[in-house]
């Protein structure tokens, strides 16, 4: 079996970024133009993107919605898209435009009756964003911790037709510590969905670790850091995932 690789482009004030631990005031910048780094993206082979609008997360609306149009003129496969999406006016707005798939985070938690209808309707655009801090659901931009535990999350949704589970680890993101196999992996093996691996991608190793799990439910990566500070090969991942 095999898995997807998606390279990531987060937005901040319209520039391509990566955060630690998701904290906006650790942001490094790598590039004010998103839509040549999607291209670049798609050069290298990618068919997949995750694109974040990170401002929009703690907004709680679309904030970098430029940047993220001029992203999906420029990039010819399929783009999936989170941050600040908490109504279904901003989801058929993002399908509308072109994104394949919308991720849902904290509107997943606190109105998850608006998830269950749109993924009933929109079969496979649907992806709930799972951000943990130590076990428990983070909201709100990661600022917020709640008292749900990822497995109930994703207990919450085991019917409703979600495509994916985007699970990240906060405390790994951006760190590039390695991404939390266990967790990811655990998650997969509990949860009736499909999972996505997200934070901490620090290399080759871990692309090979989380396509070993492809059976258990390991539907893809996401890497960012990695792949900007060259410490990972986006065509060499790529070959890994698919092979």
């Amino acid at each position: 079996m095999t898995i997807t690789v998606f390279p990531a482009i987060d937005l901040k004030n319209g520039q391509v970024v990566r955060l630690a631990e998701g904290d906006m005031d650790r942001a490094t910048i790598y590039g004010d133009d998103p839509a040549d780094q999607a291209r670049r993206f798609a050069e290298q082979g990618a068919d997949w993107l995750h694109v974040v609008d990170l401002d929009g997360a703690f907004a709680g609306r679309a904030v970098n919605a430029g940047a993220v149009e001029s992203i999906l003129k420029a990039f010819p496969g399929k783009v999936q898209l989170g941050g600040g999406i908490r109504d279904r006016a901003g989801i058929d707005r993002w399908l509308g435009l072109g994104v394949h798939r919308v991720i849902i985070g904290t509107a997943a938690l606190e109105n998850p009756d608006l998830v269950k209808a749109a993924a009933k309707e929109l079969a496979g655009r649907i992806v709930v964003g799972v951000d943990a801090r130590d076990g428990f659901v983070a909201t709100h931009g990661w600022a917020d911790v709640s008292t749900v535990s990822i497995n109930d999350l994703a207990d919450r949704f085991a019917d409703a037709g979600v495509a994916a589970l985007l699970f990240t680890d906060v405390g790994r993101d951006g760190l590039l510590k390695g991404c939390n196999v266990e967790a990811t992996v655990a998650l997969a093996r509990h949860a009736t969905i499909p999972v996505i691996a997200s934070g901490g991608v620090k290399d080759i190793d871990d692309i090979h670790a989380l396509a070993a799990y492809a059976g258990d439910g390991i539907e893809g990566v996401i890497t960012g850091r990695a792949l900007y500070d060259g410490r990972l090969d986006l065509a060499e991942a790529l070959k890994v995932a698919r092979a």
